[in-house]
């Protein structure tokens, strides 16, 4: 996911709310490296078969797109998100990856503009829709754009990652709806909720974990306390994703 999530600007920037421009691009590829096995295991899991048309709402660097990508090889994504840095970030790595010809990006804000996104089958939203300033207005423009049939999948943590036991999720009052219960509001706006799964994510410590607790906990802590909490045997990356799948 994400996919991403703590705080991407998604939909509308991916903006993850513990930094801003390098912070939140090399924490959206951290999530894609150490989130991709549960990214892969939630996508595997939805009540899609063989989607064509594929849309990532706040798509950031691309570690939802890549991962829809290796899913569904059949499939084109169009990756959405309000960042141009994170979306060339993103074609570059498509072209690495030499998949241009399977992506099509779309800088836009949903909360200020619809843009032109087909018919798709999926819609993958992870860690944007929490960032909605009316989420229910998104999500009834989603559910307008889905073919029919088409399917729905929001995936949300309940908040910052926790690095270690005794950290606790702040509510955050600039993100009321992150941590919510969205299958009441995915029902509100015409979607038939088929099924939601909680993924708990727990991953020990290693040169990817350090990296991460670096750039989130830099923010939070001064530079004496941060080097002490990244000598903590029990650090390791501890976090919720939750996932509704829900059909037009």
């Amino acid at each position: 996911m994400s996919e991403h999530e703590h705080g991407h600007g998604h939909g509308h920037g991916h903006g993850h709310g513990h930094g801003h421009g390098v912070d939140q691009a090399e924490i959206l590829d951290l999530d894609a490296e150490l989130l991709a096995e549960h990214t892969a295991s939630i996508i595997g899991w939805l009540p899609v078969s063989n989607p064509r048309r594929v849309v990532d709402l706040g798509a950031g660097t691309g570690a939802g797109t890549f991962a829809l990508l290796s899913r569904f090889p059949e499939a084109r994504v169009t990756a959405v998100d309000a960042s141009v840095d994170h979306l060339q970030r993103l074609r570059d790595r498509a072209c690495e990856l030499g998949l241009t010809d399977r992506v099509h990006t779309v800088q836009a804000d949903l909360d200020t503009g619809r843009p032109d996104l087909g018919t798709p089958d999926l819609v993958w939203a992870s860690g944007s829709l929490h960032h909605m300033t009316d989420p229910d207005r998104t999500l009834r423009q989603v559910h307008d754009t889905l073919a029919p049939g088409g399917v729905l999948a929001v995936v949300e943590m309940a908040g910052m990652p926790n690095f270690f036991p005794e950290s606790r999720v702040d509510h955050d009052e600039r993100l009321p709806h992150r941590g919510a219960d969205w299958g009441p509001m995915l029902t509100r706006a015409g979607f038939t909720v088929e099924a939601d799964r909680t993924v708990t994510v727990h991953i020990e410590r290693s040169a990817a974990v350090e990296r991460y607790a670096r750039v989130v906990l830099r923010r939070l802590l001064d530079p004496e306390a941060l080097d002490q909490a990244l000598r903590r045997d029990d650090l390791a990356l501890r976090t919720e994703r939750t996932v509704w799948a829900a059909r037009k």
